[in-house]
């Protein structure tokens, strides 16, 4: 029975796609069609990052299209992968660029009709033709930004960080003064970074000058390694410096007006987040709807305004440089510049910065 369902459901999953092109709901009914009718499914499961949404997004999708939305969230990439992985099902995720390439490369995502995403259209040019997807055939981007550096500046000189970049979190006059992220790939971005590497590199003597210097940054400035708690520390003055997410910045930057952004000449990583729909999901003509209502303006701007992370949507990215981010750096992520990069999934390598990075918390 069970399998007659999941045939059931794949039949019309591809009856809807002959008709790409199609509006598949009229918004003018909502509420009144039935949804196991015209999608072959009324529930959609959606896993995402915690406080990732906009405040009313969820509740406004199941109105519109009268449906039910289970949504879950995870706390890193490697715990939704763990899940997938395990067996559960969802119909919806919102991974990183390297896990969407790992998912891409494992066979676990289904390829997108972007006809039944006309609004992809609408989508920022720093975020098309990303080299993990290039043609959008398993993704369509949801937030981006970069990492940077976050810095009281009356505590911390802005020619210091400017000058030193990355190698300011080395710099003894900070000692005390110091977040880091408990990220073994974020801590070792930046220490590859700041020696002129790149951060998807293999060679494991680069990798180990990494390690080095990130020892040098522990005995210079005893940094904290944290998570959200930099948010919280960095908004109230608990430090004055720190590696960050951009959105997070943005956030800061906001409730902090001594607070500045700087990303490093040396070059960064500029990240994106997107929303795939994996091999399994049996509710694909639902979830390519959530996806399109997404990159509708007013939830663009609705899920940016509330979260401080970048829309993929230029025209709700705009308006927000121009409104509730005004004046506020780190809403603006660099654009083509050629030091900064994107994070290639590479397995093979994160056992070995797994271990490394133990090891540099543990040093004394």
């Amino acid at each position: 029975m069970k399998n007659k369902v999941i045939v059931a459901i794949s039949l019309c999953l591809c009856v809807g796609l002959v008709f790409a092109g199609m509006k598949i709901f009229d918004k003018g009914t909502s509420g009144e069609v039935d949804p196991m009718e015209v999608y072959g499914c009324d529930t959609l499961n959606v896993y995402n990052w915690g406080e990732y949404v906009g405040e009313n997004t969820i509740e406004d999708f199941e109105k519109e299209y009268n449906v039910k939305v289970n949504y879950t969230l995870f706390g890193s990439n490697e715990e939704m992968y763990t899940k997938l992985l395990g067996g559960d099902k969802y119909d919806i995720l919102i991974p990183s660029d390297y896990m969407i390439e790992r998912l891409m490369n494992e066979d676990m995502l289904a390829p997108l009709d972007l006809s039944l995403i006309p609004n992809i259209d609408g989508l920022h040019p720093s975020v098309v033709g990303l080299d993990y997807d290039p043609e959008n055939t398993y993704s369509v981007p949801y937030f981006w930004g970069s990492v940077g550096i976050v810095y009281d500046t009356t505590v911390v000189s802005q020619e210091d960080v400017e000058s030193q970049g990355f190698n300011v979190f080395k710099n003894p006059k900070y000692a005390g003064e110091v977040y880091l992220y408990d990220s073994e790939r974020d801590s070792f971005m930046m220490a590859l970074k700041a020696l002129g590497y790149s951060m998807n590199t293999s060679d494991l003597d680069e990798i180990n000058e990494a390690y080095e210097w990130l020892l040098e940054v522990k005995e210079a400035t005893d940094p904290v390694f944290a998570q959200d708690e930099i948010i919280d520390g960095m908004s109230t003055g608990a430090k004055a410096l720190g590696i960050i997410y951009s959105g997070d910045a943005a956030y800061i930057q906001s409730v902090n007006e001594n607070i500045a952004y700087f990303e490093p000449k040396e070059g960064t990583n500029i990240w994106s987040d997107g929303m795939v729909i994996p091999k399994n999901s049996t509710c694909g003509l639902l979830a390519h709807e959530f996806i399109n209502y997404n990159l509708e303006y007013d939830v663009a701007y609705n899920n940016s305004d509330m979260v401080g992370y970048t829309a993929s949507l230029e025209e709700a990215k705009t308006a927000l440089e121009n409104g509730t981010y005004d004046g506020i750096s780190a809403y603006q992520p660099r654009e083509n510049y050629e030091d900064d990069e994107v994070f290639r999934d590479n397995p093979d390598m994160k056992t070995v910065f797994s271990e490394l990075w133990i090891k540099v918390k543990a040093a004394s």
